[in-house]
């Protein structure tokens, strides 16, 4: 008389298809690449804009006073540079080096962005320069006001810190410079491809460059 075993028979998962998560890498990688590179020009043109102004006593009279991003704080500018030499290296490295590029993005975006903030209601710079067209030490600024352009670096520097957060969380799956993805575990074959894989980091430099949008599929 024979038994039937009541343990269940463990069913194989259903493979996820390639197509789908080269899809996935490939559209986070360019969303990164487009967060990265906006924010980074957006930051860097509106640091150099008039952020401040007001007026300065001289000689019995009032004379404009006015300081751009770049008199009032050079933090959103330096971290604007250091993120985009993150997110070009961010392909040049793997797995635990690549996180740590990836969290320098997220970091050097957040930091410009709490710069501009801060940057947004400061008067010193204002007061310095009152200074200098006064030669008085101890001039400071009437009427000070503030432009939105600290606020538009803010924004610029929040697009860089998104790009990080894209790189942490979805790195592991891009490509890194030279290379090609790995499907099914499968060894890279030796010989390259005459064909420029579209999947590969500076291809996709190449269509943003051209008003191509990468993320669209074949």
């Amino acid at each position: 008389m024979g038994y039937v075993s009541a343990v269940p028979v463990p069913q194989p998962r259903a493979a996820r298809p390639v197509g789908a998560a080269s899809s996935g890498a490939r559209r986070s990688l360019a969303a990164a690449l487009l967060l990265g590179a906006l924010g980074a020009t957006v930051v860097l043109l509106s640091a150099g804009q008039i952020w401040a102004e007001g007026t300065a006593a001289v000689g019995g009279g009032a004379v404009p006073v006015q300081a751009d991003g770049g008199t009032v704080t050079g933090v959103p500018t330096a971290l604007a540079i250091v993120g985009l030499a993150a997110l070009v290296a961010v392909f040049a490295v793997r797995r635990t080096g690549r996180t740590l590029v990836a969290a320098l993005l997220a970091l050097s975006g957040a930091g410009a962005a709490l710069a501009a903030v801060l940057g947004a209601s400061d008067s010193a710079a204002l007061n310095a320069e009152a200074a200098r067209i006064s030669g008085n030490t101890a001039a400071v600024v009437d009427g000070l006001s503030h432009t939105v352009w600290p606020y538009v670096t803010a924004a610029g520097a929040v697009l860089i810190l998104a790009a990080g957060l894209f790189a942490l969380r979805y790195g592991k799956a891009w490509p890194a410079m030279g290379g090609r993805y790995e499907r099914s575990g499968a060894p890279r074959a030796a010989r390259r491809s005459a064909t420029a894989d579209p999947d590969r980091p500076e291809e996709l430099w190449k269509a943003l460059d051209r008003g191509e949008d990468p993320t669209r599929g074949d």
